[in-house]
């Protein structure tokens, strides 16, 4: 039986003993709820639970988690600190708190990399801009593979998990830009979610189909509570793979 290679790889600021204070860049609003920060996490573990029960056959699935604590101390990175990922690019750190992608970019280099997957998706609450963009019940996909892009749409249809397509605009890259590293980890104030998305491209291979998916907005119910977004939209797809 052939086996087709998927991965998912997502990042969290877990909740316990990892908590996101924004960093020395720290939080002056909503830093009581972030608690939703490891909505991604979830999202992907209760996949990984509910895959591990249904055991769909044709599929290999590896679920990857990059946890992390940001907080203010002796050992924490500071604003124009220049960071080396685990491929070698080197990163200048403008915000502590665009924290998320730089877990995110050596977790995305390890999925590729080392475990070979054929596919990667990552889930994630990455930015305030993609809720700005389209509130509290639509997540955003920014992929440049239109078969992956169309399946994540098909299977946003089933499981009600509601998607929106967002364009990879690469003249917004030019944001990212900075004169003692590779790439930085913040663009300009406009265009936020996107240039998160092109951050993240910079750490999976070109010829790979990936997806970065920003969750931040419909994890959480300000009335209720988290929300298990994402873990229907995950394990649906996952088994598809293998059909």
């Amino acid at each position: 039986m052939d086996v087709s290679r998927v991965r998912f790889w997502v990042r969290p600021n877990v909740k316990k003993e990892e908590w996101d204070t924004g960093g020395y860049n720290i939080k002056t609003a909503m830093m009581e709820l972030m608690k939703f920060d490891c909505g991604g996490a979830a999202a992907v573990i209760g996949a990984a639970r509910a895959i591990g029960a249904l055991q769909p056959e044709g599929v290999e699935a590896h679920f990857v988690v990059a946890a992390c604590s940001n907080m203010i101390n002796s050992k924490a990175i500071v604003p124009s600190d220049v960071l080396t990922a685990s491929n070698g690019k080197t990163i200048e750190v403008l915000n502590t708190d665009a924290e998320g992608r730089l877990t995110l970019a050596d977790a995305l280099v390890y999925t590729d990399k080392e475990l070979g997957c054929e596919s990667i998706i990552e889930l994630s609450t990455l930015t305030g801009a993609c809720m700005i963009s389209l509130g509290k019940k639509i997540c955003g996909v920014w992929t440049e593979n239109d078969d992956l892009a169309k399946s994540l749409e098909e299977v946003s249809k089933v499981t009600g998990d509601k998607s929106w397509r967002m364009p990879m605009a690469h003249e917004y890259k030019e944001q990212l830009k900075s004169k003692i590293a590779d790439i930085s980890n913040l663009g300009d104030r406009y265009g936020g979610a996107i240039t998160a998305a092109l951050f993240l491209t910079e750490f999976v291979s070109k010829k790979k189909p990936f997806a970065h998916i920003d969750i931040a907005g419909p994890v959480w119910d300000d009335k209720t509570g988290s929300t298990g977004f994402g873990a229907k939209l995950v394990s649906e797809w996952v088994k598809r793979q293998g059909e």
